[in-house]
């Protein structure tokens, strides 16, 4: 169930649910593209919980319940030309967003976790405003540096394909895709891609507008290798070796843009999650929060 609605500000609102107790400092977890809150399974976010963490999830602008905009997304055509909508927004713009969810719900400094463009979006955030950053974490994500973190090119085909018109089309679609990107060292769910997708349709039909809004909205933002330089919250970088949506350079040259920043890599994980990954990432994601909790702790007053 959906916690609410809140207004991040500039006429966006984002819709967003909180799990587990209200002590000690929220793991924001923000999606990808064209994906809502629930790409982050609820299994994963009980393991974050049952360690003791708060979890927060929600929908970026243009999916699920959150804002749609409604200016047309860019053709094949703009993406190659690299042509515009005059509103059309950049990462920048969805890291405020996140921003304003946590002024909105009185937050102070949080520990990011961010998925794909969620990664982009959550070294954005980390870049801009240090002080709202206790710890980053950065799955399958990348820096925007060209030749680098980029899909395959079997991916850019089924990407840029004849969108789903109804509830089905999306779900077979769903299953097309995640079979091609999903992890080579773990079973494949079909059952729980559908349902998955089936969520998604039903929270949001007709997706495929807001998709196209936010992959300009990456493509827009360019190489961001130079302000990654500026981010100073103690870094994990995790990406598996069988990424065929943002390939594995992307982890590497993400780890090489932060200073400090620590690259895992997982075997035989694609651009999925599946439930076979789900202990190790929770271990990761809170070993990494608790050793950053510990160097605050330990470091010198100023």
């Amino acid at each position: 169930m959906i916690d609410g609605r809140a207004d991040v500000g500039r006429g966006v609102h984002l819709a967003y649910q909180r799990l587990g107790g209200s002590e000690g400092t929220p793991i924001v977890l923000i999606a990808g593209l064209g994906q809502q809150l629930h790409a982050w399974p609820d299994g994963l976010c009980r393991l974050l919980t049952e360690r003791g963490h708060p979890v927060l999830r929600f929908d970026n602008r243009d999916v699920g319940e959150s804002t749609h905009f409604t200016f047309p997304p860019p053709g094949p055509l703009d993406f190659l030309r690299k042509r515009w909508h005059p509103d059309q927004y950049e990462l920048g713009d969805l890291a405020t967003d996140t921003v304003g969810l946590l002024d909105a719900l009185d937050l102070g400094s949080v520990h990011l976790v961010g998925m794909s463009m969620g990664g982009m979006i959550a070294q954005t955030v980390a870049a801009r405003h240090p002080e709202r950053v206790a710890s980053l974490i950065s799955v399958m994500s990348t820096t925007g540096a060209p030749r680098v973190g980029r899909p395959a090119l079997s991916t850019w085909r089924r990407m840029f394909g004849k969108p789903p018109r109804t509830r089905a089309e999306h779900v077979d679609a769903a299953v097309r895709m995640y079979r091609h990107i999903a992890s080579a060292g773990y079973p494949f769910d079909e059952a729980a891609v559908r349902a998955a997708a089936a969520l998604v349709w039903d929270r949001d039909p007709l997706p495929a507008a807001g998709v196209g809004r936010q992959l300009a909205g990456i493509l827009k933002s360019g190489d961001r290798t130079r302000e990654l330089r500026a981010v100073t919250a103690p870094t994990l970088v995790l990406h598996g070796d069988r990424d065929l949506m943002v390939a594995p350079t992307g982890g590497a040259v993400t780890a090489r843009a932060i200073a400090g920043a620590r690259l895992h890599t997982l075997t035989g994980l694609g651009h999925d999650l599946p439930e076979g990954v789900w202990p190790t990432l929770a271990e990761l994601i809170d070993d990494h929060i608790r050793t950053a909790a510990t160097r605050s702790t330990d470091a010198p007053n100023r």
